[in-house]
């Protein structure tokens, strides 16, 4: 650039940034705007009406084409094509400057086109988009699920998380060894430091805005009778998988039953698994048994660290499983701005409040609505 144009667009620059300033209640003239200031702010307003020009969104109820036994996928699509912070993060192509590793993000591109298909102000909500290019690239990921076969929804989304994570992943894929802290040292610590310490290490090889969304940290503990030594152990999770409860082996009557969990560090997204496949040495069963699941206000406070108040979610998303092992099918609902909505495929109907708690329910997707527990 010529020593001309670059005065006239650091004046301008300056000027812009001055304006800023005094807009803020500061006296421009005892402001002191460095490069960086001037950077930060211009590629922010920048920022602000690139986003503000590419999110014109239409309303997402868009359906998905089956493309040959490809319900699963289409299930799984919508409901993260409805958690919307991983869609504005998707539209936005955010990922391209988050990631660490300077190859192409084939897959995350492919997926984050069917979202803009999904979003498209232009559709109108009457066209259908095809998943078909981006199957292909999943499949070449992970060669898992290649042919036509019948698929697993919450498979589906376990290995679609993680190689979406691994393309965008801000660390580098070869880090130095990490030095592990003596157990003697992590007994001078509080649960909560321990945990904090874990949860770093973790983040030192794997954060992403996937890890930002979905992960949480689950807690386990065992107690010695003898000695009366406590240990923790802290695990990542990026769903819940629960059992669905069997008839009382006592009683031999189907009984209400809870299972306890200890969870260390909530995530903004959380995804419930109903276990309803349960596999026996020669077969697989599934349980019809019916789960009532809240819609708003889930409170896992009570699951959580001692004394961390109430952590609430709320449901925007649900995967259906209808039919049998052999012979099913997948269907999902998903909160809009003025009601649900039911994607079957390429159709989109509205569907009430009401008929949401079914006995095909098989993945909750919730969204942290309040917390009291610090997340950082």
């Amino acid at each position: 650039m010529p020593r001309a144009e670059s005065t006239s667009m650091d004046d301008s620059c300056q000027a812009l940034c001055r304006t800023l300033v005094s807009q803020n209640g500061l006296q421009p003239e005892h402001a002191d705007i460095s490069q960086s200031v001037l950077y930060t702010s211009i590629m922010g307003l920048l920022l602000v009406t690139d986003k503000e020009r590419e999110l014109q969104l239409g309303n997402g109820q868009v359906g998905l084409r089956n493309i040959g036994n490809t319900c699963f996928l289409n299930a799984i699509m919508q409901c993260l094509s409805h958690t919307r912070s991983l869609r504005d993060y998707c539209l936005m192509r955010t990922y391209i400057q988050d990631k660490h590793s300077s190859q192409e993000p084939v897959l995350m591109n492919e997926f984050s086109k069917v979202l803009a298909g999904l979003w498209d102000c232009n559709n109108g909500g009457e066209s259908t988009v095809n998943p078909g290019k981006f199957y292909h690239v999943f499949k070449e990921s992970v060669p898992y699920f290649n042919g036509y076969s019948q698929q697993d929804a919450q498979e589906f989304l376990r290995f679609l998380l993680d190689r979406l994570h691994t393309e965008i992943n801000r660390r580098p894929s070869k880090r130095p060894a990490v030095i592990e802290l003596k157990q003697q040292t992590y007994s001078r610590f509080r649960i909560s430091e321990e945990a904090f310490a874990v949860w770093q290490r973790h983040l030192d090889r794997d954060d992403s805005k996937i890890v930002d969304l979905f992960s949480g940290q689950l807690r386990s503990s065992l107690h010695c009778s003898v000695c009366s030594h406590y240990s923790n152990t802290f695990d990542v999770f990026c769903d819940l998988s629960l059992p669905i409860p069997k008839m009382c082996e006592r009683c031999n009557r189907c009984t209400e039953s809870t299972k306890r969990l200890s969870i260390q560090r909530f995530p903004r997204i959380l995804v419930i698994h109903l276990n309803r496949f349960a596999m026996s040495k020669f077969s697989i069963s599934k349980s019809t048994v019916s789960i009532s699941f809240p819609l708003r206000g889930l409170d896992l406070g009570p699951f959580g660290p001692v004394d961390c108040g109430p952590v609430l979610y709320d449901l925007y998303a649900v995967c259906y499983h209808s039919g049998t092992v052999n012979m099913g099918h997948y269907t999902a609902a998903c909160r809009e701005q003025d009601g649900w909505s039911c994607y079957n495929d390429s159709c989109v109907n509205a569907i009430s409040e009401e008929k949401l708690q079914s006995s095909q329910a098989y993945v909750l997707f919730y969204e942290l609505k309040s917390c009291t527990v610090p997340r950082k």
